[in-house]
């Protein structure tokens, strides 16, 4: 079982649900860029648009406003610690001015990139949602949301691989377009992602349907800030069944619970 690649969270938004407005500053990100690199991080996420559902949708221009001076300074410190960095966007405008400062993985909530990673030889990351983080919510009916998701997923991951994309990723985009129910179910089933052909991506850290799973097991929902224990026993789970990649706020513990879940270590295989 190949080890689980970190990618740590770098969101430089005023608004996202758990780090907004912390790393506005490109000294404080590249400060804590570094930290989670040399926690274990071998993927720095970098996010100028909060995907929240019901965040606002801001223009390309001011998108490129927020992750351009961040990139620019943190891509060379990052680049000599082996590390890389990919930039979250589902704007063409916005990942073509990333790439063009240093990033070299497209994080693509809209799966719509994949001619543009294949154009430009760089990674990239196809995930489901439906609609936009406004309307998300209110497009959670599936049949099947696994299969329905894992054959769109599938089809995107073609079309980019038709179009010269060599490094794909597929992300079943938990939270996006989903109900609690739904991401569940997608966690239970998740090896009928990971047995289809490419590398899986998932990001599950500090999300909401983690505190809907506690007002079930306790009677009351927990807050963003005491998600962390949750988050850190599905990353551990994750690895076990053989997901590529895990995008996490709390880098560190990340790594040291996934480290469980390496071969030999307790037992496994």
């Amino acid at each position: 079982m190949p080890r689980v690649k970190v990618m740590g969270i770098l969101n430089v938004t005023p608004d996202s649900f758990f780090d907004g407005g912390k790393f506005l500053d490109t000294d404080v990100a590249l400060e804590r860029a570094l930290q989670m690199v040399d926690e274990g991080a071998e993927f720095i996420d970098v996010g100028g648009q909060s995907t929240r559902p019901g965040a606002e949708i801001v223009g390309a221009a001011e998108e490129i406003r927020r992750v351009l001076p961040v990139i620019e300074k943190i891509a060379p410190e990052i680049a000599k610690r082996g590390a890389r960095i990919s930039i979250d966007t589902f704007n063409e405008d916005v990942a073509k001015e990333a790439l063009g400062a240093g990033a070299s993985i497209i994080n693509d909530v809209s799966s719509s990139l994949g001619a543009l990673a294949g154009e430009k030889g760089v990674g990239w990351v196809a995930m489901h949602m439906r609609g936009t983080p406004q309307t998300m919510m209110e497009l959670t009916y599936y049949e099947d949301v696994v299969a329905e998701t894992r054959e769109f997923l599938l089809a995107k991951a073609e079309e980019g691989k038709q179009s010269g994309a060599e490094e794909i990723w597929i992300d079943p985009g938990i939270g996006f377009a989903k109900n609690t129910g739904q991401n569940l179910e997608i966690l239970r089933r998740i090896d009928e992602l990971t047995d289809c052909g490419y590398g899986v991506a998932v990001g599950v850290s500090r999300k909401r349907f983690l505190g809907e799973i506690a007002r079930e097991a306790s009677g009351e929902s927990s807050s963003v800030e005491n998600r962390l224990e949750a988050s850190l026993s599905l990353a551990a789970y994750l690895a076990l069944k053989g997901v590529s990649m895990i995008r996490v706020h709390d880098v560190k513990m990340t790594v040291e619970a996934v480290s469980l879940a390496k071969p030999g270590t307790l037992g496994f295989r």
